[in-house]
């Protein structure tokens, strides 16, 4: 078992003085609409550091699927889209979950992919357009392992590959990956995040959450090998802090590494990957031992305790055990977690004065905002100068468009 106490992060500044940020978690906040905008604007525009990345303010978009990008390559419009976010006072962007460069990767030929000229090209674009408008910018890196539809694309033939050759309800799919498919996934992870450096993003997010392939060998339920990947909690990370390692020497040392990750699966809500505060940490230290930087603790609903006896959600928790600094999200500014979404149902506004009271404890770092920004292009310059009452609410129907 690891111990829980907090690691001490590397190269990372998020503590910016301000008579505004001091009054904030120092003294009783104005009371209604004005000191809620007042507390925003305090907390929300402090800067955040990390490496050789600086995001302006607090506010990441979260990174949400669109599949927009025919034969995965993304077009201006794509750039558009990022840049509208970034033009409205968004400080990080994290780009949808884009393939790396092995067949298994993807289940779809509209998502974008972090290889090959054309795709790579189009990427760039999409960096140079963000920095142009004043944002940050940083690809999320993915391979979904086992839940690749069979016969999809962006490659018809492409076996879908996995831990042990199990779905992740532990039906047999698939293949059980070899060393050498281990070899190449990990390889592939590398390229792309060298891919990043050299395109200008400001770092890169490795996608280990929601029941894809690096999440896969995190779980139990979808991880039974019987070799160094597999067995107890801390083994199950192998496969995770190689990816990080090799990422990490593939980089230069200002460029920084998020690592995404989940309780949840995609197809079960109520999956642990650690069920105490002990078992995170058995979970955190060797992904943060490889060289994560940032860990963006993904949850449906942000305000929810991870564990008995504390009210800390899942990115507080990680903060405090891993020593790293944290993202948090999950229906910000929303009424209704994003599943409600897929059923074709609306979201109302709603306020943020929790998400303030948990950063001016600083319980975590930033806050990813995801489907209130694809409403709102401006949901953060809207929030940083109190015209909340001015936001677009979300309908389902905003999915089917880039806006």
């Amino acid at each position: 078992m690891t111990d829980v106490t907090a690691h001490a992060p590397t190269d990372v500044t998020t503590d910016v003085t301000t008579d505004a940020a001091t009054d904030a978690a120092g003294t009783a906040a104005p009371a209604g609409a004005e000191g809620t905008a007042a507390r925003a604007a305090a907390t929300l525009s402090r800067p955040f550091t990390v490496r050789g990345l600086t995001a302006r303010n607090r506010i990441a978009m979260a990174p949400m699927t669109r599949r927009f990008s025919p034969d995965g390559v993304p077009g201006q419009d794509v750039a558009d889209y990022y840049t509208r976010r970034a033009a409205g006072d968004v400080g990080l962007i994290i780009t949808e979950g884009t393939y790396v460069d092995h067949a298994s990767a993807g289940t779809s030929d509209r998502v974008p992919r972090f290889h090959g000229e054309a795709a790579l090209a189009g990427w760039k674009n999409v960096a140079d357009s963000v920095h142009r408008a004043g944002g940050a910018i940083i690809p999320q890196l993915w391979h979904v392992g086992v839940t690749r539809t069979e016969g999809a694309g962006p490659v018809p033939d492409a076996e879908p590959i996995g831990p042990s050759g199990l779905s992740l309800s532990g039906e047999p799919k698939g293949r059980a990956m070899t060393q050498q498919d281990l070899d190449d996934v990990i390889a592939a992870f590398a390229d792309a995040a060298a891919a990043a450096e050299r395109l200008g993003f400001d770092g890169a997010e490795l996608h280990g959450a929601h029941g894809y392939l690096i999440d896969q060998f995190l779980w139990s339920g979808s991880n039974r090998r019987t070799d160094a990947y597999g067995g107890d909690l801390v083994s199950r990370t192998r496969f995770a802090a190689e990816i990080v390692a090799a990422c990490r020497a593939a980089v230069s040392d200002a460029f920084p590494l998020f690592f995404r990750m989940s309780q949840w699966k995609s197809d079960a809500y109520d999956a642990k990957l650690a069920r105490t505060p002990q078992e995170l940490g058995d979970l955190l230290t060797p992904l943060a031992e490889a060289g994560v930087d940032v860990f963006h603790a993904s949850t449906r609903r942000y305000w929810l305790p991870e564990f008995e006896g504390s009210d800390l959600n899942l990115a507080g928790w990680v903060k405090k055990i891993s020593g790293r600094p944290t993202l948090t999200v999950g229906s910000v500014g929303l009424d209704d977690d994003f599943f409600s979404a897929f059923q074709g149902n609306d979201s109302k506004v709603t306020g943020i004065e929790q998400l303030l009271d948990r950063l001016e404890r600083d319980e975590f770092d930033m806050v990813a905002v995801g489907r209130a920004l694809i409403s709102d292009p401006e949901w953060a310059a809207k929030t940083l100068r109190g015209r909340t009452a001015d936001i677009t609410p979300f309908t389902a129907e905003m999915l089917t468009t880039l806006r």
